[in-house]
């Protein structure tokens, strides 16, 4: 049995319907912001001053345009959540209250169930923000406030399915996000409490006192020691290093493997030589209150392996490994 061979384009055709599709698409998020203006600066006043939760809403491809725009709000300092326009009509709207705002997306603004609920929404007091690409259309005239993200053309070749109309929905939902979270001064650990898990939650909220070892698990000597109680410091606590402190316990210097390796190279035998011979002082040292990923950064910058963690007094606090940073996996 025969089969109709695949079309095999060759890669030039490949690639010049990519740029023409990037390019379309890029075209159509330029235009939409040159034409940004006080609508926009209504619905971003509206958002900011909504007591309830933003509602987003759309269907078929603006619907999953919707649900994203939803989760960047409520990522970024802005409660909000999606409401399928279907599933509202069929009993989830009572997930709408009077101190809400709808968010209603629909290309055409022709949407026959967003066109459904949106008035019964309006009833209850909730405010209603319309996205489309037709600023006549019944979607646009029953907003408070329309956004006009019409485009010039999709990057279909048909014309049909939505490409570049609903990156444009997409850019000018980012682009209230923003706006909001500029506007709320919504800073890195307003996020950070917004996305505790993951790479991005660790760096955020771990500082350098939740990975830093302390107490008994810090190498330390003092001043006077020699080079055998240094050595054996070091390999009881398995860091390579031991902090060397005055009778405070300020951190005066930190002996390492490789200072151990470049006195022995200067002076040979170390009989009767003391840490202070060989460590290297005032060390470089960090704060316990600082995020660990910038220790991270620091010890990456100076090639460091070890990092004493002092306290505002300079006293010993603890100590930190690259391999600890690794562990609660902040590198």
């Amino acid at each position: 049995m025969s089969s109709t061979p695949l079309p095999n384009p060759a890669a030039d055709a490949i690639l010049a319907s990519a740029r023409r599709t990037l390019q379309i698409e890029a075209d159509a998020v330029h235009s939409l912001a040159q034409r940004q203006g006080e609508p926009f600066v209504q619905a971003t006043q509206r958002l900011l001053a909504c007591t309830g939760r933003v509602v987003v809403s759309g269907l078929g491809k603006t619907g999953h345009v919707a649900r994203k725009i939803a989760a960047t709000l409520a990522s970024t300092g802005t409660p909000a959540f999606f409401v399928h326009a279907a599933e509202a009509v069929h009993g989830d709207l009572g997930m709408i209250t009077a101190a809400d705002i709808v968010i209603a997306l629909s290309h055409s603004g022709s949407s026959e169930e967003l066109l459904t609920i949106l008035p019964l929404a309006r009833r209850m007091g909730a405010g209603i923000i319309a996205m489309t690409g037709n600023p006549a259309s019944p979607l646009a005239q029953l907003a408070d406030v329309h956004l006009d993200t019409s485009v010039a053309r999709e990057a279909c070749p048909l014309n049909l399915a939505p490409t570049a109309s609903t990156t444009a929905a997409l850019a000018l939902g980012d682009a209230l996000a923003v706006a909001c979270l500029e506007a709320r001064g919504f800073g890195s650990a307003d996020f950070a409490r917004s996305h505790p898990g993951g790479a991005l939650g660790r760096r955020l909220l771990t500082h350098v006192r939740d990975v830093m070892r302390s107490g008994e698990r810090v190498p330390t000597v003092p001043a006077d020691a020699d080079i055998n109680t240094a050595l054996a410091e070091m390999s009881r606590k398995g860091m390579g290093m031991t902090a060397v402190v005055d009778a405070d316990g300020r951190a005066l210097g930190i002996f390492t493997d490789g200072d151990l390796r470049r006195l022995i190279a200067r002076v040979g035998d170390l009989r009767g030589m003391r840490v202070t011979d060989g460590m290297t002082p005032g060390p470089r040292t960090i704060a316990p209150d600082v995020l660990a990923a910038e220790a991270a950064a620091a010890m990456d910058e100076h090639r460091l392996s070890q990092l004493l963690v002092v306290d505002a007094d300079g006293r010993l606090a603890g100590a930190l490994h690259m391999h600890d940073l690794m562990a609660a996996k902040v590198v």
